[in-house]
């Protein structure tokens, strides 16, 4: 089970321990927005390739900044706590940047892992991790599963929401931070 780790330095420092015992660090981040089987096999399949997985997941405001206002659906605190609960992943961080880049040259992580939507080439982050001798990790199965089409799914099925998110639950206006 994974541990949360609010604070940057002090996950620096644990990092740092474990790249001085000789073990491989290995990186990963996204929304993890309604959790499903293709995000599990990515996580499962990064933390085969090193001794530890550090999963840093957007913060709701920056899930709301590029993704849309009506989104997250699953509140960050339950996305983190989901994670912590994997068996696959050792820490987990969240951050409200834009990029990872800046975490990736605090941390330097042996691997940076990203899901089957990218290729080694196509990774955001690419020039970020090569700068500090780092390797790039293509993760997971293909690219048959995201947040997007089961939200989308939901909606076609109950006839509820305008698209990404709206009304729901007895016509309420939303409030959980979705």
């Amino acid at each position: 089970m994974g541990t949360f780790i609010g604070d940057q330095n002090e996950l620096g420092r644990i990092i740092g321990r474990m790249k001085e015992e000789g073990k491989t660090v290995v990186f990963t981040n996204g929304a993890f927005d309604i959790l499903h089987v293709g995000h599990l096999r990515a996580l499962i399949d990064a933390r085969s390739r090193g001794d530890c997985l550090v999963v840093a997941v957007n913060d709701d405001s920056s899930v709301s900044r590029y993704k849309g206002p009506d989104l997250p659906v699953v509140p960050e605190a339950e996305r983190v706590e989901i994670l912590c609960g994997l068996e696959c992943v050792d820490y987990v961080t969240l951050f409200g940047d834009t990029t990872v880049d800046r975490l990736l040259l605090e941390l330097k992580p042996h691997i940076h892992a990203k899901g089957r939507d990218y290729t080694e080439e196509t990774v955001p982050e690419r020039e970020t991790v090569l700068s500090y001798g780092g390797r790039i990790a293509i993760v997971g199965d293909p690219k048959d599963h995201s947040s997007t089409s089961l939200r989308e799914k939901l909606v076609r099925r109950t006839g509820k929401g305008g698209g990404q998110g709206g009304k729901g639950r007895g016509g309420g206006e939303r409030r959980d931070g979705e």
